[in-house]
């Protein structure tokens, strides 16, 4: 039990650190499982490590709450987001509603959040147990890793002196939001990154890092919790009292580890670029092939 525990709070890290650096979170869960290998049934470390991730995504809302929470009760926010509203109807009922309790720009923004997951919903339910099947191993995932990680610079250098387009969350549009996630459906190739996928995809179409990195944070609010309930779902909540122990700590060393790592990753995408978790992917995938050519790692 002991073992496990340390072993669950090991890879809790890793989940904190690489979910929200685009550098591969269930890529890194594989690898380091595979080295640690918890005494733990395979079923439940493949619903741990995605599940898991529900840790990482509550640092998020912690974090950007008063970016994201739509509703208020306070008088001195009441705004004219419709300026004429209907005097009957659900239509007129709505207004006055929208006007004293919404705050409009953020229901529009999670209205774009759900356009953007719309694409990897698809994917995800016509060909998530087929990745699971045949690219749920240590080379797969190191080929994503230096895919991506060559993509990284590729796109960095080509955007270099370039004007940004997007330089803030509300100048998102619709079409912005559903190209970029269609690169998020991309992130179900274990290594790819789920982050690291929508940063490209921002990037390519003329977002600043920060707007990229924050839209990324919120676009991980649906994508996670849509995909640990149906793992959970299809785990069928039957855990021992080990198990059970183990995926509640591994969530809260997420959780933790994720509010650290989501002020730095902001703080640092402020003033530089993202080649270096470009070269930093390429370097761990080479390590990867080259353990599994001498059979470190299978």
């Amino acid at each position: 039990m002991i073992i496990n525990l340390i072993k669950v709070i090991i890879l809790g890290i890793v989940e904190g650190i690489t979910e929200w650096l685009p550098i591969s979170s269930t890529g890194h869960l594989i690898l380091v499982g595979n080295v640690l290998n918890p005494d733990l049934s395979r079923e439940f470390m493949e619903m741990f490590n995605v599940v898991i991730q529900l840790g990482a995504i509550m640092a998020v809302v912690v974090i950007f709450f008063n970016r994201l929470w739509p509703f208020h009760t306070k008088k001195h926010d009441v705004r004219q987001w419709f300026v004429n509203p209907s005097d009957s109807g659900f239509s007129g009922k709505f207004q006055k509603f929208a006007n004293n309790h919404l705050y409009m720009d953020k229901i529009v923004l999670w209205l774009k959040i759900a356009v953007a997951s719309i694409p990897a919903l698809i994917v995800g339910l016509t060909l998530e147990n087929w990745f699971e099947e045949h690219l749920h191993a240590p080379i797969p995932v190191a080929v994503m890793l230096i895919v991506y990680g060559i993509f990284f610079i590729i796109v960095e250098r080509a955007r270099k002196g370039k004007k940004v387009r997007v330089n803030r969350i509300s100048r998102i549009t619709w079409t912005d939001a559903l190209i970029i996630g269609c690169f998020q459906a991309l992130a179900l190739i274990p290594g790819t990154s789920r982050s690291g996928a929508t940063i490209i995809g921002a990037l390519i179409i003329g977002f600043s890092r920060v707007c990229a990195a924050e839209f990324t944070f919120f676009l991980a609010i649906p994508a996670m919790l849509g995909a640990s309930a149906i793992k959970l779902l299809k785990f069928g909540f039957n855990f021992t009292s080990v198990e059970a122990v183990c995926l509640i700590v591994g969530m809260a060393v997420s959780f933790f580890v994720s509010v650290v790592v989501i002020k730095f990753l902001m703080s640092f995408v402020s003033k530089h670029d993202f080649k270096v978790f470009g070269y930093y992917r390429i370097i761990l995938g080479a390590l990867v092939i080259a353990a599994a050519a001498v059979g470190l790692i299978a």
